[in-house]
């Protein structure tokens, strides 16, 4: 008989202590595109034992407020604010900064490490996609939630008809957000630099690794905590 810790979605643990995360990364476990999974699926597929995730869950120290980083608590607008504010400023601070080193580095040791020149692509490509995504959210979804989460006027005519049509596109542009990351992972070699980097290659494959946990932090805000309360406050009677 499956307990109800395995029924528990990944997402929905991260939701309540994101610390947590770390943890399910240890275990294989994706808690961002995959936050939809329940643990005992995602520990099926990832070749790990329940049991042992549970104790590792448990063994993480209580915090003085559990409430203090609680997303699921915080306003629909102001989990809106947070994210614009910290992770898509980040995003557009980023990427140029990056993507400056990764031509340095291409530069200087693109003879000797042709995957530079596949990394510098993958990620301008990542970059741009981001930018796309972003703006979509800013100016379309985004406002709309907002409106649905503090108004219970009748809601206007949207284009989109549900909320759920752009959620689900922001979703798959999220996986593919994912999957570029990764394979950008495997080109770093997990962002280890070779023995012969320079201080700039060190550093840019830190900014990479750095990039990529914010991406993961972002999407699921948005995936496993936003998005499902979007669609129950359009629901609501």
């Amino acid at each position: 008989m499956i307990n109800s810790f395995e029924q528990t979605t990944v997402g929905e643990i991260v939701a309540r202590d994101f610390r947590t995360a770390g943890i399910l990364e240890q275990f294989g476990i994706d808690f961002c595109c995959g936050g939809w999974r329940s643990i005992g699926d995602a520990c099926r597929a990832a070749n790990a034992d329940p049991a042992e995730l549970g104790h590792a869950l448990e063994a993480l120290p209580s915090v003085n407020d559990p409430d203090a980083d609680d997303v699921t608590r915080w306003p629909l607008d102001s989990l809106i604010d947070h994210i614009i504010d910290i992770h898509h400023t980040y995003v557009r601070s980023a990427l140029p900064i990056i993507s400056a080193h990764l031509t340095k580095i291409v530069g200087v040791h693109g003879g000797r490490h042709p995957e530079l020149r596949r990394l510098a692509v993958a990620f301008d490509g990542v970059g741009r996609d981001l930018l796309q995504h972003m703006m979509k959210e800013e100016h379309v979804l985004f406002p709309y939630v907002r409106h649905l989460a503090t108004t219970h006027d009748p809601m206007p005519p949207s284009p989109f008809g549900t909320v759920e049509n752009p959620i689900r596109m922001m979703q798959r542009e999220h996986q593919q957000a994912g999957d570029e990351m990764r394979a950008i992972r495997a080109l770093t070699n997990e962002y280890v630099a070779p023995a012969d980097a320079c201080s700039t290659y060190r550093v840019t494959f830190a900014e990479l690794a750095q990039f990529e946990r914010d991406l993961h932090r972002h999407v699921h805000l948005e995936n496993n905590v936003l998005f499902p309360r979007a669609i129950e406050c359009e629901h609501r009677p």
